[in-house]
């Protein structure tokens, strides 16, 4: 992959705040250069949560420039070819989405939503701590494919059985 541009990656959740906002922080960051990472809603809020940034800023990831935007921006013809769209939340992934350009590979990684938890200041840490550590795994597999070696129906397969790995949640 070093010779070729970066694989354009698009996490797409309903709110855009939260789950796809981290996902495009991680693959950014933890991709190495070889995908450029982005994030998208359905409904987007407007703006990312703040629990979602002060996870990330703990966490070492640069926060600058991360937004809460529509997949619209995605969907239009001077828009990044996308190679890879992932659902973050079952919201979206029930949702009839537009046809992006480029033909991408698709697969649903759905995570809770962690800015659901109001209960208290900890619960909503923990819940954000886990939607974090269940992204980052999903990515860390995905960037660890051998993509150059697999077939479009291989991978998919892949991307299929990755959605469906759980990282479960630190004992409060």
């Amino acid at each position: 992959m070093p010779d070729r541009e970066p694989l354009n990656v698009l996490f797409l959740c309903t709110g855009n705040s939260a789950r796809s906002i981290i996902a495009e922080a991680i693959i950014n960051r933890d991709g190495h250069g070889h995908f450029r990472g982005y994030s998208a809603g359905s409904m987007p809020k407007g703006k990312v949560h703040p629990h979602t940034l002060s996870t990330l800023s703990r966490l070492g990831y640069p926060t600058g420039g991360l937004r809460s935007k529509s997949w619209d921006e995605f969907a239009r013809p001077d828009a990044p070819k996308l190679d890879f769209v992932f659902t973050v939340c079952d919201n979206a992934a029930g949702e009839v989405c537009p046809l992006w350009p480029g033909q991408p590979i698709t697969a649903h990684w759905g995570v809770p939503d962690p800015a659901a938890v109001t209960d208290d200041a900890a619960a909503e840490t923990l819940a954000f701590a886990h939607a974090y550590r269940q992204l980052k795994n999903r990515i860390d597999l995905f960037v660890s494919l051998p993509l150059a070696s697999l077939d479009r129906i291989s991978l998919q397969r892949r991307l299929d059985a990755i959605g469906k790995t759980i990282t479960e949640p630190s004992p409060a």
